[in-house]
């Protein structure tokens, strides 16, 4: 739906010189619209002019793309890379030029998501690494001539670095020189550096002022690095924190503690403690055996968000979490890796009846799911009403065992999204669970998609053609992961060369 003001902004917007022309007419409360209508049309250089021109006192990415009263398409998932560069160039002229009608104080540049299939004509993604680069250059191009500059503004932005951009990210947030585009971290990704880069690019992003901190996969980090880390500024205003595998372990150097305490765990619970907006935690793939309540027990604010995924959590870690405050506030939950049905069943079942007010999105992978489980899986989702999203893939259920559980499933009714494994007939007889990537991919193709079909039918049969079911092999789409794969290749090929570096050095002093 488009209203008539929105059709004449396309018409104008559409031919470029005219738009020039027009623009010192246009009234101030027509830029948003002409601009979004520019973003639609990927007209690059009129948004370009558009932000020079700028003439009110913020400009908001996210709410200008996002569904408005004259256009009721929402934009936020094109990460155009000609529109999203001529944003960026826009505000590099505008600090330049001034001029009475330059009113921007705050540019807020978050609020893109990143997907996989780009609708923009051009079809060409700018996804965060690439935003956060862009920006990052460009603050520096700025701060070589300051003289130049006659406006500051201020820039909000979800921040992406690794080792590839992190000088550039570094004199971008740092103090010496600042430039007319001042940036404020909003959110901070980490990935493939080293600790100390990481701790001094935190320090210049601010810890006070974040609200989003993931730190992943190829930054190594131990438990003494993240108290370090956490004791950094208090965060006072984060929301969501990510750790990378392992980041619970303990430093190579140092020795047990008597009578199994934890005292650097608990000393990461007390910071954690500290943060009262905290109420999303990610720390997959960290060993938290018996340790579940030291890290939770402490926190003021109930868990909104928990991923524990693969982090060998034993009974007392279940008991725990099916009984603690955070139980009763889940939305989204990650248990992957682990035999909750074998091992579990009674705290497993708690937990979700717990959870079923409010739980949104529930992840089972890899959970040692077999045929014998789904009646007691079925019974435990069976009080999950306001579920919208499962994820069961790499369990060894067979398609017999899949229309059963998808039976059972019909009965959730906000449920839309259902990710389930390639059945167990599909692969050859002995397949051991859990599978690498090779055996994952070998399975007969014509039998998974008669059985994908059987259960697509068992859906409609029951009127739920509103839920979507899929098998990502290789887990979901990651636009981060996408992005970077060049980088993060390089830096594995590294770090085994570094390691085998190591081992042959060790070996030498053997001899």
């Amino acid at each position: 739906m488009q209203s008539l003001r929105f059709i004449s902004a396309e018409a104008l917007v559409s031919h470029p010189p005219g738009a020039q022309q027009s623009l010192d007419a246009v009234a101030h409360n027509l830029y948003p619209l002409l601009f979004k209508a520019s973003y639609l049309l990927e007209q690059s250089a009129v948004i370009r002019l558009l932000i020079e021109r700028w003439p009110l006192e913020e400009f908001r990415l996210g709410p200008l793309l996002g569904p408005s009263a004259d256009h009721a398409g929402d934009l936020r998932d094109r990460a155009c890379r000609a529109c999203l560069e001529a944003c960026v160039r826009g505000l590099a002229d505008h600090v330049l030029q001034g001029g009475g009608r330059r009113r921007l104080r705050v540019a807020d540049l978050t609020g893109i998501r990143d997907v996989q299939v780009q609708r923009c004509p051009c079809g060409r993604a700018l996804g965060r690494w690439g935003r956060t680069e862009l920006l990052a250059r460009t603050c520096c191009e700025l701060q070589a001539q300051p003289r130049a500059a006659r406006h500051r503004v201020e820039v909000l932005a979800d921040v992406f670095v690794t080792s590839g951009n992190f000088e550039a990210v570094a004199r971008a947030l740092g103090p010496a020189g600042p430039g007319p585009l001042r940036v404020r971290c909003l959110s901070l990704r980490a990935d493939s550096l080293d600790p100390g880069r990481l701790l001094h690019v935190l320090r210049l992003a601010g810890p006070h002022e974040l609200r989003r901190l993931e730190v992943v996969h190829n930054v190594r980090l131990h438990a003494g690095h993240v108290q370090q880390l956490l004791a950094q500024g208090g965060f006072p205003r984060l929301v969501s924190l990510t750790l990378p595998a392992k980041a619970f372990d303990a430093p190579p150097a140092s020795t047990p503690a008597p009578d199994g305490e934890e005292p650097l765990l608990a000393s990461i619970a007390r910071a954690l403690s500290r943060m009262t907006q905290l109420t999303e935690l990610h720390v997959a793939f960290s060993t938290l055996t018996g340790k579940l309540q030291t890290l939770l027990g402490p926190l003021r604010t109930p868990l909104r968000v928990l991923d524990v995924g693969n982090c060998a959590l034993n009974h007392e870690d279940m008991t725990f979490l099916a009984n603690c405050i955070h139980a009763a506030h889940l939305e989204v939950l990650d248990l992957s890796g682990h035999c909750l049905v074998d091992l579990f069943p009674a705290s497993f079942h708690r937990l979700l009846g717990q959870a079923a007010p409010t739980l949104r999105a529930l992840t089972l992978e890899e959970c040692g799911l077999e045929d014998r489980h789904v009646g007691a899986l079925s019974l435990a989702l069976g009080t999950c009403h306001r579920l919208r999203e499962l994820r069961f893939l790499g369990n060894p259920l067979s398609g017999r065992a899949l229309r059963r559980l998808f039976a059972a499933l019909c009965e959730l009714p906000r449920l839309r999204c259902v990710e389930f494994p390639v059945p167990r007939d599909c692969y050859p007889e002995g397949s051991v669970y859990p599978q690498d990537e090779l055996a994952m991919s070998k399975f007969d193709q014509q039998k998974y998609d008669a059985i994908a079909a059987d259960l697509r039918a068992v859906l409609l049969r029951a009127g739920r053609e509103d839920i979507q079911v899929s098998t990502p092999l290789f887990g979901s789409f990651d636009p981060d992961i996408q992005e970077t794969s060049n980088e993060l290749g390089a830096f594995l090929l590294q770090a085994f060369k570094t390691a085998l570096e190591n081992f042959s050095r060790v070996l030498k002093q053997m001899e």
